[in-house]
């Protein structure tokens, strides 16, 4: 037996010896099996308390940084821009056997552009209530170059007052009242520079005043105007409402052609004289009065009649009707010309037209329509295209 228990003792010897080497092996690589697990479970939270505090530390920095910057008041604050576009195309199928200067001239007298023309628009809502827009167009081909062609800044005061700036690219239409569902008198659609107009409700009433300034250049001198537009409009029921709208444009000065650059505009204060103006000098002067009513949620109907102030005898006028729902096929007449002296019925002209829905971004807009000017007379097919994004 005694042998036997030499062996033993030999091999526990053995093992023991081999359980050191391997401790200290594992102890040089740091993975001592002495270790309990709850000193690893302290390693590691040490550790992860210290990536905690530096995550904390940056945190911090990053408040700091962002309420130092929200204290500062900015005009943009937490700004939206809404982007929208249009592309259109008119073409027009004239029914005619030649074509001359008259033809030409009546056609342009009707108001018909064809081509192709997109438009895009940049909507920014400022200090929750006010709105800053910009617009951009494109006119004769699809990859022609984009201009700057209007910006407006609109200020709405309080509930009854509101102020309306546009910088370039005014015309009547962005300052009065013209959500008319057709074409209103010509006056709303002059160019006239750059103005600034302030707008009041009251009960039923609205009322706009704006003030213009015009650049218009010619070969030999550029002339300054100033031209004022007032707009009343008043809603006779729930559905019906008149508007009384006039426009008058007087020269301010005159001079050579020399540029003053941008935003530059002289008021002449100390002239000490005035200089007669020539007639058919340009000024311009109207007043127009328009109705309309609301049948329905898709039917109106309305007419308006245009005046000028240097010669009363000449009139120009409008009327139509329609009906175009939002989501169906819609249909319209309109009927409009000029009145110079006695001579009634010698210039007008009928539009018969449709609209058409294709999808939600697709309009087709058909029309026919009879022009008299004068001796001149023909019918005419046009076909408007319209798409939206």
């Amino acid at each position: 037996m005694e042998p036997v228990a030499v062996v033993v003792d030999k091999l526990k010897g053995y093992a023991k010896s081999t359980q050191h080497f391997t401790n200290g092996v594992l102890d040089n690589f740091g993975f001592s099996t002495r270790r309990h697990p709850v000193e690893i479970l302290k390693r590691l939270q040490r550790e992860a308390f210290a990536d905690i505090m530096k995550l904390r530390d940056r945190q911090d920095k990053v408040e700091r940084l962002l309420s130092f910057k929200s204290s500062k008041s900015s005009l943009f604050d937490e700004t939206s821009t809404r982007v929208t576009g249009e592309i259109e195309a008119l073409g027009l199928l004239l029914m005619i056997d030649r074509i001359d200067e008259d033809n030409r001239e009546a056609i342009g007298r009707t108001g018909i552009k064809t081509g192709i023309s997109s438009r895009f628009t940049f909507e920014t809502t400022v200090r929750e209530k006010d709105s800053v827009t910009a617009e951009f167009v494109a006119k004769g081909q699809l990859d022609g170059p984009l201009s700057l062609a209007k910006v407006i800044y609109a200020a709405n005061v309080n509930d009854w007052c509101s102020v309306v700036a546009v910088p370039l690219g005014a015309k009547c239409s962005d300052v009065g009242l013209s959500s008319y569902s057709f074409t209103g008198p010509p006056l709303l659609n002059q160019h006239i520079g750059s103005g600034v107009s302030l707008t009041v409700k009251k009960s039923n009433c609205i009322a706009s005043l704006a003030q213009f300034v015009t650049q218009l250049e010619s070969a030999a001198a550029t002339t300054h105007w100033l031209s004022t537009f007032a707009q009343v409009t008043c809603q006779l029921s729930w559905s019906t409402r008149v508007s009384l709208l006039g426009l008058n444009r007087i020269p301010k000065i005159s001079s050579p052609n020399v540029s003053l650059g941008p935003i530059a505009v002289p008021i002449g204060l100390f002239r000490h004289h005035k200089e007669p103006m020539e007639a058919g000098d340009g000024s311009f002067g109207s007043t127009a009065i328009v109705l309309e009513s609301d049948l329905d949620s898709s039917t109106k109907v309305g007419g308006w009649v245009e005046m000028s102030n240097l010669d009363s005898r000449y009139l120009q006028w409008g009327a139509s009707v329609s009906d175009l729902p939002e989501d169906d096929i819609g249909w319209g007449l309109r009927v409009g010309g000029s009145v110079i002296g006695t001579n009634v019925w010698d210039h007008y002209n009928i539009e018969a037209f449709s609209k058409v829905k294709i999808g939600e971004k697709f309009l087709l807009h058909p029309s026919l329509m009879y022009v008299k000017d004068g001796s001149t007379r023909f019918p005419a097919l046009t076909m408007k295209s319209t798409w939206s994004f």
